[in-house]
């Protein structure tokens, strides 16, 4: 499995407030993207799963609305944190 519990552990320590704080949206929004760009590479190797082209979109638009949660709420954590990941809008 790609998404292991020391995986997880890592990002929300790295993005969160610890390692256990999962809730903190900079961590969610981290481990989206981790979960997107897996998805992407799998995708980029099956063209016609067309179940995980759906999920990878789901996915895509919840982190889009909490990058739009972050936003709204605190404009210099939405841009550290599109720094810190590379995500372009």
């Amino acid at each position: 499995m790609y998404l292991t519990k020391e995986v997880k552990e890592q990002i929300f320590a790295k993005h969160g407030k610890g390692a256990n704080d999962t809730g903190t949206a900079e961590g969610q929004i981290a481990l989206f993207t981790h979960r997107i760009n897996h998805l992407t590479e799998h995708l980029k190797r099956n063209r016609k799963d067309f179940n995980t082209e759906r999920s990878l979109v789901k996915m895509v638009g919840k982190r889009r609305s909490l990058l739009d949660y972050l936003k709204k709420k605190d404009i210099n954590r939405y841009r550290a944190i599109i720094k810190e990941l590379g995500i372009r809008k």
